[in-house]
């Protein structure tokens, strides 16, 4: 067990005034079987009351709204999270991945629709079709199945920040060969839902700070990952862009079908300037 401490600030600069700005917030930590959340506090610059609700898909959200004129937007989130391993053991690893995918009912399907259908990040072309084709799913558990399709992914993808946006959907990394935890994790989607494998979309951080070398996605603490469900075991955490398994060093912000849903921070306003977006993210092992 791990006590984390995260710091996320996020800074709207504006170019010309901005007002009426209105936001909502997807930055509290949820407490379920793997993490608990004991300390959290948003506040924002200018000050601002909050509307809390929880979502469809059950993430917190902070909404607010700035109505006077400002030319700065700075909001900061705090919080401590004790987090630790997923020690449980899925049921069907010796269950083939057929009787766990190929004959679920009817109620199983309308129950998990939103994690199976494609959306438009997701979106199952011919090309992903034959990529999700390619990697076997015969005589093998669906746990394992999990476990080559991340790898798998892992192996035919280089990280690279440069190479897509925010908006590259899984078409479009195809071609690239190259994205970042975003891309990774919505290609990871796709090859899932394809096959059958309810899956979501994770956001949350990733601490790295004691860990020397790695790859360019250690130097951020920001990160998404997939939460696959074993049915009679549970959700379960994986990693494509890190080539593994969810562990303590993962703290949940929320899920949701993909990006779309569980943005940290997004919002309108009214002003005729652009804007510069700074965002700052901190994470300490204290305990």
């Amino acid at each position: 067990m791990k006590k984390l401490e995260i710091t996320h600030i996020t800074r709207y600069s504006y170019t010309e005034t901005a007002q009426d700005s209105v936001n909502e917030v997807r930055l509290t930590p949820l407490t379920d079987n793997r993490q608990a959340c004991y300390h959290h506090s948003i506040t924002t610059e200018p000050v601002s009351a909050f509307f809390t609700y929880s979502d469809y898909f059950h993430n917190r959200v902070h909404a607010f709204t700035i109505n006077p004129i400002h030319r700065e937007l700075t909001i900061k989130m705090m919080s401590t999270v004790v987090t630790h391993d997923n020690d449980n053991i899925p049921s069907d690893v010796a269950s083939p991945y057929e009787e766990k995918t190929m004959r679920f009912s009817d109620t199983f399907q309308n129950e998990y629709a939103e994690y199976l259908l494609p959306t438009s990040f997701t979106g199952l072309t011919p090309e992903i079709k034959a990529y999700s084709d390619a990697i076997p799913d015969q005589d093998i558990s669906l746990y394992k199945l999990m476990r080559n399709i991340y790898t798998t992914i892992n192996r035919d993808f280089t990280y690279d920040p440069s190479a897509t946006s925010v908006q590259t959907t899984v078409s479009e990394m195809l071609q690239f060969k190259r994205g970042v935890c975003q891309d990774y994790s919505h290609f990871m989607i796709a090859i899932c839902r394809d096959k059958g494998i309810p899956t979501r979309y994770v956001s949350g951080y990733h601490f790295v700070g004691d860990l020397q070398g790695g790859s360019a996605d250690f130097t951020q603490a920001s990160h998404a990952w997939v939460e696959c469900l074993i049915p009679g075991s549970g959700w379960f955490g994986f990693d494509p862009t890190n080539n593994c398994e969810v562990n303590w060093r993962y703290i949940k912000l929320g899920h949701g079908r993909d990006y779309n849903d569980i943005v940290p921070v997004k919002g309108v306003y009214r002003g005729a300037g652009q804007q510069d977006l700074e965002v700052i993210v901190d994470v300490k092992l204290i305990g």
